[in-house]
């Protein structure tokens, strides 16, 4: 008997071995937390890269506004023999044939290459800022699909417990309808019932794989595998900084506030550049001449008499520039203020709410559904009564996790209306 059962013991043990849970069942080897996933998004987002280049490409024209004009080099040679070959010789070359050999350059007028630096630099400095405020919109963008991801994970804990709960009830109720206890048909209708908690923890699976695979696109799927999760919990935390503090705030730490600024800096350096530009340049140049054996030299200056062109249109457009720019450091302005009263009240408004929850409502809802859980498997409740109890327990559970959730969102939003992350 030994020997006739021991392959088939084999096989149920290798059976058993191949039937452990999956990879995707185990932990993930990687969990990131908030703000690594805002560093992963910092270092390896693309988009954000390819905006960073634009400074670069500013810097390069930098080089290129500071450079000075090239000299030019000109040479002639004048009364050659082309069709009697006969008299070229050195001896016409040096008496009757012309060499000249000039060099020129253009003198700027104007400070033109300063004022071209210059205009670059605060082109430069206004790029800097503008990719700073797309840090800023992809530090949102991260926080909130993490926030997403943390509110999936929590529906799927809730989803589960509630599963695990009420299979309970759905085991019991068996048991009672094989006693007698209650109908056939009150039992079918708690199974029905299960159907909906099965389906939750589905639909909560399904929304974390998809948030996970949002957050780790802004993140760059270089910086995290394919199984990674994130650390943390949905939590509430307090925010005392007043309107007018996060306001001066805004103020000083918003990077496109700050671009706004520095365009008004940047059209008026366009506009002394467009006055420099408006001054003619002159060229110089010195040529040396070998004529009839005799060598001599001589100095040219050539420079545009500015009566027709003096660059008005240009200046002209460069002053409109300024106001332009002005009237957009305004808006700036205000859809700064404007952006920090929104989230504040947004802010204000969510913790409202989770303090309700908070104050006792969740306590009723969960002492609720005990009660009228204990009572029905005793035959004190109807099914009715119980089933009731247990939709309102699972719709304030969830309607409590997603205003918990919109709450930290707001909070992110304030954070990037003020332009930082350290709130007061």
């Amino acid at each position: 008997m030994k020997t006739l059962y021991a392959p088939w013991a084999l096989f149920l043990f290798a059976i058993g071995a191949t039937a452990q849970p999956p990879a995707a069942a185990r932990a993930p080897a990687v969990r990131i937390t908030l703000e690594q996933a805002i560093q992963f998004a910092l270092q390896h987002n693309h988009a954000l890269q390819a905006a960073r280049s634009t400074i670069v490409q500013n810097q390069a024209q930098e080089i290129t506004a500071n450079l000075r004009p090239n000299p030019t080099l000109s040479w002639d040679s004048q009364f050659l023999p082309l069709f009697n070959l006969s008299q070229f010789n050195l001896t016409y070359l040096n008496n009757s044939a012309q060499f000249d050999l000039g060099l020129g350059y253009t003198i700027e007028r104007g400070k033109k290459r300063q004022h071209r630096l210059q205009a670059a630099q605060d082109q430069t400095a206004m790029t800097r800022s503008q990719v700073a405020d797309n840090q800023r919109t992809l530090t949102f963008n991260v926080a909130q699909q993490f926030v997403a991801v943390l509110l999936a994970q929590s529906m799927i804990e809730l989803a589960q417990q509630n599963l695990a709960s009420f299979q309970q009830t759905v085991d019991l109720s068996d048991v009672q309808a094989r006693a007698g206890a209650i109908s056939e048909g009150d039992a079918i209708k708690i199974k029905l019932q299960l159907l909906q908690f099965q389906t939750d923890v589905s639909s909560a699976k399904l929304a974390k794989v998809q948030a996970l695979a949002a957050l780790r696109q802004f993140v760059g799927f270089e910086s995290v595998p394919d199984d990674y999760d994130v650390d943390g919990t949905l939590d509430y935390q307090a925010v005392h900084g007043d309107l007018e503090t996060l306001k001066m705030l805004a103020v000083n730490s918003r990077p496109d506030l700050l671009a706004a600024r520095q365009g008004i800096t940047a059209a008026r350096s366009q506009e002394s550049l467009a006055l420099a530009n408006g001054k003619r340049d002159l060229d110089v140049s010195f040529n040396y001449s070998h004529v009839a054996d005799i060598n001599s030299g001589a100095f040219f200056f050539n420079m545009q008499i500015p009566v027709f062109d003096r660059n008005q249109g240009e200046i002209a457009r460069t002053r409109a520039a300024i106001t332009q720019s002005q009237e957009l450091a305004a808006a700036a302005n205000e859809q700064v203020m404007s952006d920090v009263v929104d989230a504040f009240e947004g802010v204000h408004t969510n913790d409202q709410i989770v303090l309700l929850y908070r104050s006792g409502y969740l306590d009723q809802t969960t002492q609720s559904r005990d009660i009228s859980q204990y009572a029905y498997q005793r035959g004190a409740a109807s099914l009715l009564d119980f089933l009731d109890a247990e939709r309102s327990y699972r719709a304030n559970q969830l309607a409590y996790r997603q205003a918990l959730a919109n709450y930290m969102v707001t909070l992110e939003q304030l954070r990037q209306a003020v332009g930082t992350r350290s709130l007061p």
